[in-house]
């Protein structure tokens, strides 16, 4: 949800202004792409911890039961997915943009007057939204599954696909199935969501339906 609402929101703004807003917005998506987000959610989790069990140990409210559950790791995760995984999703609706805006429609809007980019840009950016969203939701879960894995992800109680791999190593020649299991889930998991997309990108083309 941070990734659709953040990138589709900077890049249709990114694509319909053009000129200067336009290389100034760009410019600092280039910037965002060169910071490796592995370092900046470590940085996040160590960073936030004292701050969140200063916040643990303030009350005893539903949002410090909330925050005692996640933990400083997935709320880094949260950040850092706000903070960098947007700006594939932007540069491709920016792309769509620039060439919708120049269709006969779009230019009647303007001088209707109007909410273009909501009405007009947005909703025949559809397909690509969907498949974008969705193939970011298997790298986000891969990424989560993996900082589990090393020991850095989700911590107790919450329980994830890669703390699961990374506990069944210790036993894997007595119990086997333990890592296969979580590891098959994971693999099928992906895949179907990268499956799940392309299929909507096709029901949601207008192009394909003639």
């Amino acid at each position: 949800l941070l990734v659709l609402v953040i990138g589709a929101l900077y890049g249709s703004i990114s694509g319909y202004c053009g000129g200067m807003v336009d290389t100034v917005m760009q410019r600092i998506v280039e910037l965002i792409y060169s910071i490796p987000e592995m370092l900046i959610i470590l940085l996040l989790s160590a960073t936030l911890k004292p701050a969140l069990e200063q916040f643990q140990n303030s009350g005893n409210g539903p949002l410090q039961n909330l925050v005692t559950i996640l933990g400083p790791n997935i709320i880094a995760m949260f950040i850092a997915f706000g903070l960098l995984y947007w700006v594939t999703m932007s540069r491709i609706i920016r792309g769509q943009i620039l060439q919708l805006k120049q269709q006969e429609y779009v230019t009647a809007a303007r001088a209707k007057g109007g909410r273009i980019i909501k009405r007009h840009l947005l909703p025949n950016c559809v397909g690509q939204i969907v498949t974008t969203t969705f193939l970011q939701i298997p790298s986000a879960i891969f990424l989560e599954s993996f900082l589990s894995f090393v020991g850095v992800g989700v911590s107790a109680p919450l329980t994830s696909l890669g703390s699961m791999c990374s506990e069944a190593l210790s036993g894997l020649t007595t119990y086997p199935y333990r890592l296969f299991i979580p590891a098959a889930i994971l693999s099928l998991l992906i895949l179907c969501l990268n499956l799940f997309g392309d299929g909507l990108r096709d029901a949601l083309d207008p192009r394909l339906k003639k």
